[in-house]
């Protein structure tokens, strides 16, 4: 047996020694799906660098490792989920705390907020609103290859479902806060489907977090629906120590006349890769995708986007940035893919890298698939040293060398920070981004645990 296979075998054993309870928990419906996703999951295994989405991120440091416990959480969990709170003091949100990829409130597993809008754990969801679950569940996913996909198909326990009903908007922005703590290492699964209806708006926001320091891998997908002539913002900011490894899949299909927008902001993990792919499902869709990262010590980050247009009209923009310190790795793998009746397309992406030593590294790849031939389209990358003439003007005007760095720096992310709507947040962002490149978050911002 090969590496590869020992590898994928942990996973497969994995899966045998817990399917009954987590098959206990769920849906039929979302059962219904487990069985085929094994299969294609062991023909597949998990990916390498031999896989052209995987080629600049070794996934063996977290894969190769034994997880002997899969998560099911207690009552202790739950009061712990129920007791944490944001460090965003002025954000004012409708707040969900999941514990390891569960849905650990101990009271309204699904509860409706302001404008008949519904959130909760997605296995309570199921039963409740089986009929959406079955027009959505598992349908932006279809067709992908990647075998951590699969693999959280298989085996995803719990996640968050909300259902935005068609002409609702949201004046207050949605939270949801993963913590992962556990004494022993552990690997999480968790599923989140989301549903905005059309003529609807709202902004989702997801912070993940550490709170113990053993070594943990989180696997999640996110499927999320936008309908026609809707609005949605989702916004992650990750902030784990260097133990843990976040792998995270994200789907967003859109409807004509929608606008969808991600961003990711990465201040901290030890290895994180975010996949993103829009799909722009209708005239006149409009998407816009950010992402900024700070990386140092032997930390990665790894952002794929894939932007598939497919009808006419459709508009997409990418703008993610990466600061480099220490012996820290980074990679950029954007894709837009132009089909052939996708006329009036208009596409733009953008990537920019600023390594702070000799050691750091970055690769990355644009990259543009066009098949009609009435579009406006563009790429670029960059990837090189603070800008010395832009350096040598500030010290010009009687500014020490550490601030004109840090001005230049803070302004290279802001351009990613402003493109935040909510205003909280983003001075929040704001702070926390000019404390990591000051150097003062050697850990998790906010976080208990001293991991050293």
């Amino acid at each position: 047996m090969n590496n590869q296979s020992e590898r994928s075998e942990r996973y497969l054993k994995l899966y045998r020694e817990n399917i009954g309870r987590i098959s206990l928990s769920s849906s039929p419906y979302i059962n219904s799906f487990r069985q085929r996703a094994i299969e294609e999951f062991e023909k597949l295994g998990i990916p390498t660098r031999k896989n052209e989405t995987y080629r600049y991120t070794n996934l063996d440091t977290f894969f190769n490792h034994d997880y002997n416990t899969y998560f099911m959480p207690g009552e202790a969990d739950f009061i712990k989920a129920e007791e944490f709170r944001c460090d965003v003091t002025d954000l004012d949100a409708h707040g969900v705390v999941l514990m390891n990829g569960f849905y650990p409130t101990i009271r309204d597993k699904v509860r409706q907020l302001p404008g008949g809008i519904w959130i909760g754990s997605l296995n309570e969801a199921s039963a409740k609103f089986s009929d959406l679950i079955e027009k959505h569940y598992g349908k932006y996913v279809n067709g992908n290859s990647d075998g951590l996909v699969l693999l959280n198909t298989a085996l995803a326990s719990d996640g968050v479902f909300l259902y935005v009903p068609e002409g609702a908007v949201l004046k207050k922005p949605i939270q949801i806060v993963n913590l992962v703590d556990s004494q022993d290492d552990i690997f999480n699964q968790h599923r989140n489907l989301i549903i905005v209806e059309k003529n609807a708006d709202m902004t989702l926001i997801i912070c993940d977090h550490t709170l113990s320091p053993r070594k943990f891998l989180t696997n999640a997908v996110t499927e999320i629906y936008v309908g026609e002539n809707s609005h949605f913002d989702i916004i992650r900011v990750q902030n784990e120590h260097n133990n843990a490894a976040k792998i995270t899949h994200t789907f967003i299909y859109q409807e004509r006349n929608s606008f969808a927008s991600s961003n990711n902001i990465t201040l901290h993990g030890g290895l994180v890769r975010n996949s993103t792919h829009h799909y722009l499902g209708g005239e006149g869709a409009e998407c816009n995708s950010y992402g900024l990262f700070l990386a140092d010590k032997f930390q990665h980050v790894d952002n794929y986007v894939n932007v598939s247009h497919a009808f006419p009209k459709c508009t997409s923009n990418q703008l993610f940035k990466g600061v480099l310190d220490d012996m820290s790795t980074g990679a950029f793998n954007g894709r837009i893919f132009v089909h052939k009746d996708a006329q009036g397309t208009s596409a733009y992406q953008k990537n920019n890298n600023i390594l702070l030593t000799d050691d750091a590294k970055m690769d990355t790849k644009p990259q543009l698939e066009i098949y009609a031939d009435d579009v406006k389209c563009s790429h670029g990358a960059t990837v090189g040293q603070m800008d010395e003439n832009a350096l040598f003007y500030l010290r010009s005007r009687g500014i020490s060398k550490r601030e004109a760095r840090l001005m230049l720096m803070f302004g290279f992310a802001h351009e990613v920070i402003q493109n935040i709507q909510v205003e909280a947040l983003r001075e929040r962002m704001d702070n926390l981004v000019m404390q990591r490149l000051k150097g003062e978050l050697s850990r998790c911002a906010s976080c208990i645990v001293k991991c050293g």
